[in-house]
């Protein structure tokens, strides 16, 4: 907040699915700014509308799915994103079934992106 003298920001990216950071993003979006949620939450993260009813704030949502794709792929192509900086953890397809529990248990495994590899 102090570096936009208590205005805040224009977009907020919640990225981590955690209620702290949802918490965070509420408390810096600025009077029409929009928070951006794309962490994946495995608990409960409340919305505080008491504090943003007036506010005129956009919230959306979105996982990378069919739609953004060839959008992600892209902007790896381009090379202003580089997955290997994101990938956390690496299983081979043989032991899908703790990738996936990594991946459901990732506030304590601090998982944020999992890959799976099909061979040797």
């Amino acid at each position: 907040m102090k570096l936009t003298d208590g205005a805040g920001v224009d977009c907020a990216i919640e990225a981590v699915g955690f209620p702290e950071t949802f918490e965070l993003c509420q408390s810096i979006v600025a009077a029409g700014g929009t928070i951006a949620n794309v962490g994946v939450h495995g608990v409960k993260a409340d919305l505080h509308l008491e504090a943003l009813w007036d506010r005129n704030i956009t919230i959306t949502t979105r996982l990378i799915d069919t739609v953004s794709t060839p959008m992600l792929l892209k902007t790896v192509r381009s090379g202003r994103l580089e997955p290997n900086k994101l990938i956390t953890h690496l299983f081979h397809l043989d032991d899908i079934m703790s990738a996936y529990d990594t991946f459901g248990n990732a506030a304590d495994t601090h998982a944020l992106k999992v890959m799976i590899k099909a061979t040797g």
